[in-house]
């Protein structure tokens, strides 16, 4: 209300400047990965590692038994077994705080100590899903790269950008690394040759979120042509990676090169021909404004809406955008990795991800808010898996308390190497088969 209206004499006496008596909040990042993870607790006194064991399926039997062979005991049938396959979920201790002098807040303009707990809140949550994310992405970039130096001459040792998902190959379910006597297939440019060794470079010059670039040791010598910088390297275990326009490597991705809605129906067709089970009845596709805009504006998407008689056949409150016929849930996003090109300058990579269940798994201690663990001397609250912490003045002069948070746990992506051609006939031949990456253009 403006003073101006009042007499003159009246106006001097008008306090005017105070501080509005709330904070205002800033902007919050919108949040989403740690959703899709299947939550479990981490047993109590049994170390900080835990291995857990998928068991497979048996391959279907289309032969009748002859019967010249019913014979015997065994009715001439060799016995048969299932595969396993393991994973490992690790537990770590992550934590923040904040201190609060409680007579200097008492001359604040608003309560910092419900501000220091909001941001506190904040910070433990997307700090949470940023770890799941991490943990997704980082199983879901393996076996895909790209050569980086070119070959000066055929020589069995090249260059890459990331050798993540070429460290280690499965044996009987179990992760061994890549070697002579455990060697894996991989595509070097437009040939298939035998890696052997694996040597992560000491400085670390990856382009890709998280990467780890190094030099890969093949059985026999790769040709210039093959081992030319830009080409693409690829596992016969890779995850799976669309792009637009056929795309094999991040590095050749093309201005114009956007996200339509044909790159979606292929990531959503690669998780059903592996069998991996939707979300309470959808896949969710994690992705950021920007690539949800260039997804709304394709035309085969549009077309999918028109006629629709109310927007709540689209959009439902908490769940994103929801199409039952495509049998994809969109989730915005403002955590998804924005890399920039790593040669288009000004150019920006961004990376939707469709997932399936199981895609990932969360491991909360169980131990977190226990006595020994959590004192009685402070305010501890469990909430949504976090220990927010209150301690009480253990200063001289008993005014500072400290706002806190902890969580003691692990993400990790469980493989699905037993899922294969012989269980289900339309399985790739993934290690990682319950997410899809999409890269395109931003």
């Amino acid at each position: 209300m403006s003073i101006s209206n009042f007499p003159a004499a009246l106006q001097p006496i008008i306090q005017q400047g105070f501080l509005e008596r709330e904070f205002q909040q800033a902007l919050r990042s919108r949040l989403g990965y740690r959703a899709c993870a299947d939550r479990e607790d981490f047993a109590v006194g049994i170390g900080e590692t835990l291995t857990k064991t998928r068991a497979g399926l048996k391959p279907a039997v289309t032969t009748p038994i002859a019967a010249n062979t019913n014979t015997n005991l065994d009715n001439g049938l060799t016995p048969g077994s299932w595969n396993v396959e393991q994973f490992t979920l690790t537990l770590n201790h992550y934590a923040a705080t904040m201190d609060l002098n409680m007579v200097t807040s008492r001359v604040g303009i608003a309560s910092q100590f419900l501000q220091n707990a909001y941001a506190n809140g904040e910070q433990a949550a997307r700090s949470l899903d940023d770890l799941a994310r991490n943990a997704l992405f980082c199983a879901y970039f393996g076996g895909n790269t790209r050569v980086t130096v070119t070959l000066g001459s055929a020589g069995t040792t090249i260059a890459v950008d990331d050798v993540r998902g070429f460290q280690t190959a499965f044996v009987n379910g179990v992760q061994q690394p890549v070697s002579a006597s455990n060697p894996l297939a991989v595509t070097v440019g437009s040939d298939i040759y035998t890696l052997i060794a694996v040597a992560p470079d000491v400085n670390n010059v990856s382009t890709a979120p998280g990467g780890k670039s190094g030099q890969l040791t093949l059985s026999s010598s790769v040709s210039v042509s093959d081992a030319t910088a830009g080409n693409t390297v690829q596992a016969a275990t890779a995850s799976a990676i669309l792009r637009p326009n056929g795309r094999t490597n991040t590095s050749l991705i093309q201005a114009g090169d956007s996200l339509a809605m044909t790159n979606v129906l292929d990531a959503v067709a690669d998780l059903r021909v592996n069998a991996v089970p939707d979300i309470d009845g959808a896949y969710n596709c994690y992705l950021d404004p920007i690539s949800a805009r260039q997804l709304f504006a394709d035309p085969d998407f549009q077309r999918l809406f028109i006629g629709a008689t109310s927007a709540n056949e689209i959009f439902r409150p908490g769940q994103g955008v929801i199409n039952e016929f495509l049998g994809l849930r969109f989730v915005l996003t403002t955590e998804s990795y924005v890399q920039s090109h790593p040669t288009l300058a000004g150019a920006l990579i961004r990376r939707p991800i469709v997932v399936g269940q199981g895609a990932l798994v969360e491991g909360d201690f169980a131990g977190m808010a226990a006595d020994d663990v959590a004192p009685k001397d402070a305010i501890v609250s469990l909430v949504d898996g976090v220990c927010m912490v209150t301690r009480e003045p253990i200063d001289r002069l008993q005014q500072i308390i400290a706002q806190s948070w902890y969580w003691i746990g692990g993400f990790c992506a469980p493989s699905d190497t037993t899922t294969n051609s012989l269980t289900v006939p339309t399985a790739t031949n993934a290690n990682y088969k319950r997410a899809v990456m999409i890269e395109h253009i931003g």
